[in-house]
């Protein structure tokens, strides 16, 4: 009998044990399968935030090539839309989830996260800057932007010294001695550390705050996002004028062609015609000098009739402007880059617009209190008064997880098709 209680109790403990094993593999395998569903989910939720992310890359496209044309038929060069417009893209619903074109704003802007696109043509592009512009960069030295120029080819006298330079190095390689393909390349020319190239800035999108983090008020210090904030290596703007139309080139037009531009007589077109006979032009600032006869006399263009016809003119045979900064949406630290620009004049350049409106052409730069004649010759082959090359920083998110995606673009957008320039996709 006592055997029989102990082998029944031998086979309960035994049954209770298969029990427990077979407890364990349940559980086990419902854990794994939560776990595997899980990972789908946040996988698919990955995906979402990706494409919601490309909806506000495909919107902002979409506002800025109807804004381009918008402003040829108004015959406006700039108009400020689609910087700062919350309403157009701030956590715009679409499905589970929303997006936000976003972008942080300059000490002039009143700094924070500002919903809008970026201009590229309000940075200075380092395949076109001379070796003072970049210098006037904070914490660049004369000998870092001396490097910039000779990695892009600009110095030929020092080029084998630099080349022997970075055939030292390990592992070595050499300078491209041709344009920047991104401004992240800087960090392969001599004296350009991660530290002045991108502060902490890391993904290079001008936004610091960690995941999660609120950052919506407050400005930044320029050295927290480096000198990538004000480059860029894709500026360029077409050669036409507001409307889209080509500009008279003073250069080689005929009497006939100038006396059909609105404001120019006959007598102003022959002025100039015979002038250019002894005198190149060298921007068209220097229509302004300009006189009744080759022995002299008074001017025939003044400031206010410059003005009118600046953005119908031009001394350039090429399509394309690379490199020209938007007076319209360049920060202080970009226009001080310009030769002959002070910490003052450029604040006062920017007072002028916030003040007085955009301006409608560069010939509206001699309006701004301190600008003087010899002072505009200088900067009038170097700006514009229209941007055509748009950053775009869009970050799409699941609502019920917080899953988030950013994609940042870079696009060209005139009358013509929108073109991408640059891609780059950043997990967060």
């Amino acid at each position: 009998m006592i055997k029989t209680m102990r082998r029944e109790a031998s086979i309960l403990i035994g049954l209770l044990w298969c029990l427990v094993l077979l407890s364990v593999i349940v559980i086990g395998v419902l854990h794994t399968a939560r776990m595997d569903l899980l990972v789908g989910k946040n996988y698919g939720d990955r995906i979402q935030a990706h494409y919601l992310a490309l909806a506000g890359i495909e919107k902002a496209k979409a506002l800025l090539y109807r804004d381009a044309h918008d402003r040829s038929h108004s015959r406006v060069n700039h108009t400020g839309n689609l910087y700062d417009d919350a309403e157009q893209f701030r956590e715009v619903p679409l499905g589970r989830g929303v997006f936000s074109v976003l972008r942080r704003g300059r000490a002039d802007e009143g700094g924070g996260i500002i919903y809008g696109v970026s201009d590229e043509e309000s940075r200075l592009n380092v395949n076109t800057a001379a070796t003072n512009e970049l210098a006037g960069l904070e914490n660049m030295t004369p000998d870092v932007a001396t490097a910039i120029v000779n990695w892009r080819g600009g110095d030929n006298a020092t080029g084998v010294a630099e080349s022997e330079y970075y055939a030292g190095l390990q592992p070595p390689y050499q300078p491209r001695l041709g344009p920047f393909q991104t401004v992240r390349e800087l960090l392969m020319v001599r004296g350009v550390t991660p530290e002045l190239l991108l502060g902490r800035d890391v993904h290079q999108n001008g936004m610091l705050p960690a995941a999660g983090e609120d950052d919506s008020a407050g400005s930044v210090d320029a050295e927290d996002l480096g000198w990538a904030a004000n480059l860029t290596v894709d500026s360029a703007v077409q050669n036409l004028d507001a409307a889209g139309e080509a500009r008279v080139n003073i250069q080689s037009a005929d009497e006939n062609t100038l006396a059909a531009i609105p404001g120019i007589t006959p007598q102003i077109a022959h002025a100039i015609v015979t002038y250019r006979g002894q005198h190149r032009f060298q921007s068209i600032a220097d229509l302004l000098e300009v006189t009744q006869n080759q022995n002299g006399g008074g001017t025939v263009i003044d400031e206010n009739l410059f003005m009118d016809i600046a953005d119908e003119v031009t001394t350039e045979t090429g399509q394309s402007l690379p490199g020209a900064i938007n007076l319209n949406t360049a920060g202080l630290d970009v226009l001080v880059c310009l030769p002959g620009m002070t910490r003052e004049l450029a604040q006062a350049v920017i007072s002028q617009r916030q003040s007085a409106g955009f301006f409608a052409n560069i010939g509206e730069l001699l309006k701004v209190p301190g600008m003087t004649r010899d002072l505009f010759k200088q900067l009038a082959p170097l700006v514009t008064a229209r941007s055509e090359t748009f950053r775009i920083l869009s970050e799409g998110r699941v609502n019920s997880t917080g899953a988030r995606q950013r994609i940042q673009a870079i696009v060209r957008i005139g009358l013509n098709d929108p073109k991408t320039l640059s891609w780059r996709e950043d997990d967060l």
